[in-house]
């Protein structure tokens, strides 16, 4: 792999934006590299904090595996606005790392999971009808910190308790959300969208397992793992992730990509939980020909700059 300290002369450069932890990349974002090549594009993996790197000595700088900005996003929302050409743009990177973006797009008319928000220094009451929720805070990635609770339980309703205010005397904002038990069923469907000369299309959807057991009792690195497998999309599906996309400040067109997670709600219509702006797992392995779209995505944006 090209180091950001060699160069190619006359070729365009783009830096694959991770962390020290992941220096080289995951295996999944690789896939784009010979792609990339094969058009003419230089890739190199770069770390995101890494003060020796020029950002301007790249063309184009896509944010792929940052995971360790949890802890320090207002450091990383910093940096973000001092990359000249940086794809997701640093304005969503801000708006996308901080999950009460959830409440602008509900009041969008996208079908989102219902969230209560718990501040810091804020007493929380649990909620009276017992069923099951998702504790976790909203500058999050990867499931960390993040516990499902039964609280029909007296002892999950203590470890609730626990959480959030492990959370907030942390200094973070803590979201509450009712467990949408279809994902033990269907699981959960992520759709991925890539830039094209026309703007954001769909490329690909896989199907995630469901990953919260139960309380959050830590994890070990930056993520959980994941059971993915390949999925089409159903049509409600597609519809529920372009209104969501409708509806990101400053237009989707100038997105290189987008990740949008949805869940069937109580009445199996699908339900957003996430939408993934800033350093989404991309799945490129799972589609035929995803790789090359990506690259040719990244072409778009080589030729459009943001």
């Amino acid at each position: 792999m090209t180091t950001h300290h060699q160069s190619t002369r006359g070729k365009p450069r783009v830096a694959l934006v991770t962390c020290a932890e992941l220096a080289d990349l995951e295996a999944d974002d690789r896939l784009v590299i010979d792609p990339l090549a094969a058009r003419g594009v230089v890739a190199d993996a770069v770390v995101w904090d890494d003060p020796t790197v020029d950002w301007s000595r790249y063309d184009l700088a896509v944010l792929r595996s940052p995971w360790d900005y949890m802890s320090r996003r207002d450091e990383f929302v910093a940096w973000a606005q001092t990359v000249p050409a940086l794809a997701n743009p640093a304005d969503v990177v801000r708006w996308n790392t901080d999950k009460r973006y959830l409440d602008e797009l509900s009041a969008a008319g996208v079908p989102t999971v219902p969230t209560a928000w718990v501040a810091q220094g804020e007493t929380w009451t649990a909620p009276a009808d017992r069923g099951e929720y998702v504790i976790k805070p909203a500058v999050s990635a990867g499931s960390q910190d993040t516990g499902r609770y039964d609280l029909a339980d007296p002892e999950h309703r203590d470890l609730a308790y626990a959480h959030v205010r492990r959370l907030g005397d942390a200094g973070r904002l803590t979201m509450v959300q009712p467990y949408l038990d279809a994902v033990d069923t269907a699981g959960e469907t992520a759709l991925l969208f890539l830039a094209t000369p026309d703007g954001l299309r769909f490329s690909h959807a896989i199907r995630k397992g469901p990953m919260l057991t139960g309380p959050d009792l830590g994890t070990d690195g930056l993520y959980k793992a994941e059971e993915i497998r390949a999925r089409d999309a159903s049509a409600d599906e597609r519809a529920v992730a372009e209104r969501t996309l409708a509806a990101v400040p400053g237009g989707s067109e100038r997105l290189l990509y987008a990740r949008v997670d949805l869940i069937p709600g109580a009445d199996g219509a699908p339900v957003l939980v996430e939408l993934e702006l800033t350093e989404p797992s991309l799945f490129l392995g799972y589609a035929d020909g995803a790789a090359d779209r990506l690259a040719e995505a990244v072409l778009t944006r080589l030729s459009r700059p943001v």
